[in-house]
């Protein structure tokens, strides 16, 4: 099921790690963690980031698809174990947590996989792609031993300023109209500034591998669209994807922000690969008036970060606006501007702190494990986000099927 051969076997475990209960481990010292997928968000971000939080974490193996990036990988970040075989992290008793950062199509077998052993897993957002496959995953949790459990990757939902921008908005008694943005440049031009500098290798993955990759994908596409693969444009495989990867973001702080998941999508319309989304919202207090979230999606070539939620109401609009993750530290900001006592026009900006996103999700993570705290980017979180896709792609323009 799994790709081929081990570079570094794991080093033999002692008595005291593979005989002592897995909780009895985690209250007694950091989380062993196992890391597969080693692309640019692996090594500029998280390994970064985790390497900051040696206090609850210890990144004990790395596994990725070419043998030479997780060689590579391994003596950047100072790593014991390197393979190209997922199943010796999901085999190796000591290892608590799995960290899944490979592309979309492995996130549910490699999920299913870690849960069946009794590991933790944190998968970075989208949880899948469709929804069967996002039942897959929380079947196997259900089921899983040592009660091991799926905390998804949203880190937006985990930025310190977040939680300010929902404490603004608790305050406008209706709300008018929502938007939601996601327009940005190349992610390349923020890593070359990112202090990083990623490896990733190609001239060593199998043939093999790479026909997996299409078949799962292929496989992925047909369950999320319900139609044939050979039925299936390349704008409409573009969309879904798109949806998954940029949408998630956006999506995911609508639905929380907003209150779950919109009555219907309105309208839906493509240029070239800039998406606009009309949804139908209701306002979940003062007898649910009825209102508009506009939802506005597309990558080009200017190096710009322009992503945001706003909320309009009578008196008041609240914007909270982020910032490439691939930066560290760049301020996460809530913009209010709002009518003062005196008829005046207020504008302010709140900062909640400079920790990132990123840190912050992690050590949420380490406090669910750990500490008993609830999930809130859980699996069957997750699976809304696959419903709303569900309902987006039921929308998709006719005369952009092409």
């Amino acid at each position: 099921m799994f790709a081929e051969p081990q570079i570094k076997k794991p080093a033999p475990t002692t008595p005291s790690q593979t005989t002592r209960p897995l909780k009895e481990r985690m209250d007694s010292r950091r989380l062993r963690v196992g890391v597969i997928g080693w692309g640019d968000v692996a090594q500029v971000v998280h390994l970064p980031t985790l390497q900051l939080l040696t206090h609850l974490y210890d990144t004990v193996a790395v596994c990725d698809v070419s043998a030479k990036t997780a060689a590579h990988c391994a003596s950047v970040f100072h790593i014991p174990i390197a393979t190209t075989d997922p199943q010796v992290l999901f085999d190796t008793p000591s290892i608590d947590v799995i960290l899944i950062l490979t592309s979309d199509e492995y996130h549910a077998p490699y999920a299913v996989a870690a849960l069946h052993a009794g590991k933790h897993v944190m998968v970075e957002k989208p949880l899948t792609l469709s929804l069967a496959s996002g039942r897959e995953i929380i079947a196997a949790e259900d089921a899983a031993p040592n009660g091991a459990r799926v905390f998804v990757g949203y880190m937006r939902r985990y930025a310190a300023s977040l939680e300010t921008f929902q404490r603004e908005i608790s305050t406008i008694p209706c709300i008018h109209y929502a938007r939601v943005r996601d327009i940005i440049g190349p992610n390349a031009y923020f890593i070359s500034q990112s202090g990083a500098s990623p490896k990733k290798f190609f001239d060593d993955i199998p043939s093999s591998a790479s026909a997996d990759r299409n078949r799962r994908l292929q496989n992925l596409l047909e369950e999320a669209w319900g139609l044939p693969f050979d039925r299936l444009s390349e704008n409409k495989k573009d969309y879904c994807c798109l949806l998954a990867n940029l949408g998630s973001h956006g999506l995911s702080l609508m639905r929380e922000c907003l209150g779950g998941l919109p009555d219907a999508v309105v309208a839906s319309r493509v240029s070239g690969k800039w998406y606009t989304t009309m949804f139908d919202y209701r306002n979940r207090k003062g007898g649910g008036q009825p209102f508009t979230c506009l939802y506005e999606t597309g990558i080009d070539n200017v190096p710009r970060f322009d992503s945001h939620v706003a909320v309009y109401g009578e008196n008041k609009s609240v914007t909270i606006r982020y910032d490439t993750p691939f930066i560290k530290g760049l301020g996460i900001t809530v913009e209010v501007d709002e009518m003062n006592e005196h008829g005046e026009k207020v504008h302010y900006s709140v900062q909640s702190g400079y920790e990132d996103a990123y840190t912050r999700e992690l050590k949420e993570l380490y406090a669910c494990i750990v500490k008993k705290k609830d999930f809130k980017t859980t699996a069957s979180d997750a699976l809304e986000d696959l419903k709303l896709f569900k309902m987006m792609l039921e929308k998709y323009p006719a005369e952009n099927d092409g």
